[in-house]
């Protein structure tokens, strides 16, 4: 799998076109309410040119979500998911990744553009299986879950029984589904502290963006490399960069 893909706007039937330019993309997958918007978001004030996208900001309204025998609303399905309208917004951001940045620092705009797609589908969704740089999968206990289910509150909301009835049953039959994924999917303990979880997934990811500047720097033509630029070896990230 190529470590950096750039995807024209050419989103046909589910595949989008791609051509080799300077992007990271990760994935954050998991149970629901493992931690991932949490995470994705914790993530994204300290690396630099990141932009996240949240795979709920996509379901479609209730009148479009079919329900099974027991009158349970399918949410936990892609097909209860507008997936088109969120290849698309992948799409515009792989196309032109710079320009959906938010900082204006001239150092910021040498590194390499991120994208952090967070959300309980993602790597049972086929058209984006060959863009993940990095992929992670949050997982709970059943009783954990369950627990934090119960504390939030959702629009509609979740009936008696939904949670034994459909969402548990659902999980583990996409999680089965999982299993002949062919890439590295890094599986997380959801239930570590927030401040652990930040720490072991931003280690890694600072880890393998420098594999990927290096390779990058080695296969840059040398006419292209200015005086100016930093000596391999001596990758300078930012200041949240860990000491090691």
């Amino acid at each position: 799998m190529p470590l950096a893909l750039e995807w024209n706007k050419a989103f046909e039937g589910g595949v989008i076109s791609k051509t080799i330019m300077k992007t990271f993309v990760i994935g954050i997958g998991g149970v629901t309410n493992g931690g991932k918007t949490t995470l994705a978001k914790n993530l994204q004030k300290c690396l630099t040119n990141c932009r996240v996208i949240s795979q709920d900001d996509f379901f479609k309204p209730e009148s479009e979500i079919e329900t099974d025998k027991n009158g349970f609303l399918q949410y936990d399905v892609l097909e209860a998911l507008k997936m088109d309208e969120m290849m698309s917004v992948i799409s515009d951001w792989m196309e032109n990744p710079r320009h959906s940045l938010w900082s204006t620092d001239w150092a910021s705009a040498e590194e390499i553009p991120i994208l952090i797609i967070e959300g309980f589908l993602l790597f049972n969704y086929k058209p984006l299986d060959t863009i993940w740089n990095r992929s992670y999968f949050l997982t709970i206990p059943y009783e954990e879950c369950k627990r934090r289910r119960s504390t939030r509150v959702y629009e509609p909301p979740d009936p008696p029984g939904y949670f034994d009835g459909h969402v548990w049953p659902m999980y583990l039959k996409h999680r089965r589904e999982m299993e002949a994924i062919p890439w590295e999917l890094v599986y997380l303990d959801g239930t570590k502290s927030e401040e652990e979880l930040f720490s072991q997934v931003y280690e890694d990811l600072i880890h393998e963006l420098a594999k990927q500047k290096c390779t990058q720097h080695a296969t840059k033509p040398i006419q292209e490399r200015s005086d100016k630029e930093t000596p391999r070896g001596e990758l300078d990230f930012t200041s949240n960069t860990p000491v090691t």
